[in-house]
């Protein structure tokens, strides 16, 4: 079997530091907010896990069927010899494609948790034994910097995650992307498309507070590596649909007026009754929006996949 290779380009407190300046600018400004990547400690990786099992949480059901169904055709259209795989996580979905990819010689996972590359990296090997897996520990958005590998490359970028990021950081991220491929190379992008509000709002407030439990879990992140101390029961769980940004936005609002301590910080936040922290924001999408939004950073779509239902899609990009 093929050692794992690991690379780190992140310096080893990158993520502490990061977390810092994000609660410290984020918690001091009007309205207040925190990005969505603070969720995912060991105990918001797990409910995250449980969040994709649960009935109203249809995405990753929805991207798994459109891969089963179409990973052949991705494979012929792409003739891919290295996969690259942004925020690559467990690696779960990718499986697919692996098996599809009949010449592939590289995966190259990226991913800001070395432990998470680790593991799906060791996996991935005992099941194809002839594939050499370089794992990245890197911050996709941080001017990511990829090792050699032969071509032609695919890079995927899956779970809607780029739904995650605010438009002009979406813009940004595709024009990385487009600095990354080369003649030849492709972008495999899962996006959540735009549905009624009602299956859109059940999909991040079930009925079982799993994912509350999960919005409210960036509360004890930042009291265990800040020394804060929220009280994660002094808010409730919002999720809203914003019609006009056609985002779902997930909130923490305060259930009366209170004052949060962050010590490592030198840090006092005030809340008043009511006040929401907005935590998360998951952009829905339209073909002919993630057209133009590829277009605009030198990207062509060229082919176009959803599942069954019409609830998800997965997009195949070139350069122009």
């Amino acid at each position: 079997m093929s050692p794992l290779s690991l690379t780190r380009t992140l310096p080893a407190d990158a993520t502490a530091a990061a977390l810092r300046a994000d609660v410290a600018e984020g918690l001091s400004r009007t309205p207040k907010q925190l990005p969505p990547k603070w969720f995912y400690d060991a105990r918001g990786s797990a409910l995250f896990d449980e969040i994709t099992t649960l009935d109203a949480y249809y995405p990753t059901r929805a991207e798994r069927e459109i891969l089963v169904a179409n990973a052949d055709r991705i494979a012929a259209a792409t003739g891919a010899r290295t996969l690259i795989e942004l925020g690559s996580g467990s690696s779960d979905k990718t499986r697919h494609l692996l098996r599809a990819l009949a010449g592939l010689h590289t995966y190259l996972p990226v991913d800001v948790s070395e432990s998470a590359l680790r593991a799906a990296g060791e996996a991935l090997l005992a099941e194809h034994p002839g594939l050499a897996v370089h794992a990245l520990v890197a911050d996709f958005q941080q001017g990511l910097v990829l090792p050699e590998a032969p071509g032609p490359r695919l890079l995927a970028f899956l779970g809607g995650t780029i739904g995650n990021l605010l438009p002009g950081e979406r813009a940004a991220f595709l024009r990385s992307v487009h600095g990354l491929l080369a003649p030849g190379d492709a972008l495999l992008l899962g996006t959540d498309l735009v549905k009624d509000e009602a299956t859109l709002v059940a999909a991040y407030d079930d009925d079982r507070g799993v994912t509350a439990a999960f919005n409210k879990n960036v509360l004890e992140v930042i009291n265990r590596e800040l020394g804060a101390d929220f009280d994660p029961a002094d808010f409730d769980h919002v999720a809203r649909w914003d019609a006009g940004e056609e985002w779902i936005e997930m909130r923490l609002r305060a259930r009366q007026d209170l004052t949060v301590k962050i010590p490592d910080l030198d840090l006092v936040v005030p809340f008043a009754a009511g006040e929401e922290l907005r935590t998360e924001v998951s952009a829905k999408f339209r073909e002919d929006r993630v057209r133009t939004e590829l277009a605009a950073a030198g990207l062509e779509l060229t082919q176009w996949w959803t599942d069954r239902a019409g609830r998800f899609a997965l997009s195949l990009a070139v350069r122009t």
